[in-house]
C-alpha cells in the first residue's frame, strides 16, 4: 500500500504586525473587545501590493529544503487560497515559476479557511494511486487585500500568511507512517453567512461594486459560530473513525486558527482538554487557508511536534466546508 507522508513542513509571514492598540485607531474596537471574543493580540499584515504567491513561494522552499529536495523534484503543486493573484493563471503557476519547479503540475483548489486541508486530501489520493510520488500542498492568503477597514466586527480577525507541507509516497515498512485519513465536508445552502461576493462572474468588478465595497468579506458571526463548531466536531470524529484511532491516542490537536472560543467549544464537545489544541492565532489572527500548515510548521520547529507524533488537523470555512486529516508525523 502507498501512503504519503509529510517529509518538510515551512511557513512565512510578512514582517508588519498590526496589533489590536493599533486598530482601536482605525475603528471603533478595543484591546479588551477583540480579545474577549477571539483571543486575537496582534496580526501580520502584507504590504500593499503583496500577492498570495509572494508569501507562498518563501514558505513552499522552506518546506521543500526542510524534506531534503530541489524544487526540480517537486512533482504537484497545489495552493489553497481564497485570494488568488489574479483569476487566473492560478496562483500555484506562478508559485511554480517563483521557486524554479519547472517539472511540477500545478493547480489552485478553493474552499475558504478548508482550502488547505482539502488540498492535502486531494494530493494524498493523488500520490496514494501512484500518479505522483510528491506534491507540495500550500496555504496562503492575503485577506487584509478583501476585508473591509472600516468593518470592526470583521476588519479584527484576519491576517495574512502562509504555510507549506512537502508530502512524498511511502510505502513497504514505512507506510504505516503519513497521512492516515481524511474527511471533506460542504454545504452551500449555508454560504451567504460567509463570503467574498465581489469580483466573480456573478458580481463583476464596476465602480459602484468597489465604492460600496462590495469585494470585501461579509460575515454573519454568530451563525457561523454555531455551524463551525458542530461541523468542527464531526469532521474530526470522522477522520478518527476513519482512521480507526482513539482521541486519546493523539499527540496534538491542529485546528483552523479562526477563534479561540470556537476551540474551546470544539475541545468540549469532543471531550479533550483544551491544551491538546495548538493555538497561535493569538499571534497572526485568522490566516484562512494558511492557518494550518503555520501552525504546524511552528510546532514541528518549536519541538512541540516529533517524527512519529499522531496528529489531527481540523478546519472549518466559507462555503459552508469543513473537514479533517489524521497524520502520523
Amino acid at each position: 500500500m502507498i501512503r504519503s507522508k509529510i517529509v518538510g513542513t515551512g511557513s512565512f509571514l510578512p514582517e508588519k504586525i498590526l496589533t489590536n492598540f493599533d486598530l482601536e485607531k482605525m475603528v471603533e474596537t478595543t484591546h479588551q473587545w477583540i480579545v474577549e471574543r477571539s483571543g486575537i493580540i496582534e496580526r501580520r499584515i502584507a504590504e500593499p501590493g503583496t500577492a498570495a504567491s509572494d508569501l507562498a513561494a518563501p514558505a513552499a522552499l522552506k518546506a521543500v529544503e526542510a524534506a531534503g529536495m530541489r524544487p526540480e523534484d517537486v512533482e504537484l503543486i497545489i495552493v489553497g487560497t481564497s485570494t488568488p493573484d489574479m483569476l487566473f493563471p492560478s496562483t500555484a503557476c506562478f508559485v511554480q515559476s517563483k521557486i524554479g519547479a519547472k517539472k511540477a503540475a500545478a493547480f489552485d483548489l478553493l474552499a475558504a479557511c478548508s482550502s488547505f486541508v482539502f488540498g492535502l486530501s486531494t494530493a494524498d489520493a493523488l500520490i496514494s494511486s501512484g500518479r505522483y510520488k510528491n506534491a507540495l500542498v500550500i496555504g496562503a492568503e492575503v485577506y487584509s487585500s478583501i476585508v473591509n477597514w472600516a468593518d470592526r466586527t470583521t476588519c479584527v480577525l484576519f491576517g495574512d500568511g502562509a504555510g507549506a507541507v512537502m508530502l512524498a509516497a511511502a510505502d513497504g515498512p514505512r507506510a504505516n507512517r503519513g497521512i492516515i485519513s481524511t474527511a471533506m465536508f460542504s454545504d452551500g445552502t449555508h454560504w451567504s453567512y460567509l463570503n467574498a461576493p465581489g469580483g466573480g462572474s456573478a458580481n463583476r468588478f464596476t465602480p459602484d461594486l468597489i465604492s460600496e465595497k462590495k469585494y470585501a468579506l461579509t460575515m454573519k458571526g454568530s451563525h457561523t459560530f454555531k455551524v463551525a463548531v458542530k461541523a468542527m466536531a464531526e469532521a474530526a470524529l470522522a477522520a478518527l473513525e476513519k482512521g480507526g484511532v482513539s482521541a486519546k491516542d493523539l499527540k496534538m490537536v491542529v485546528p483552523h486558527q479562526a477563534n479561540l472560543r470556537i476551540i474551546s467549544a470544539v475541545a468540549k464537545q469532543l471531550g479533550l482538554d483544551e491544551k491538546l489544541f495548538y493555538v497561535n492565532l493569538d499571534k497572526y489572527g485568522n490566516t484562512a487557508s494558511a492557518s494550518i500548515p503555520i501552525a504546524l510548521d511552528e510546532a514541528v520547529r518549536n519541538g512541540t511536534l516529533a517524527k512519529g507524533d499522531l496528529v489531527l488537523l481540523v478546519t472549518f470555512g466559507g462555503g459552508y466546508t469543513w473537514g479533517s486529516a489524521l497524520i502520523e508525523l
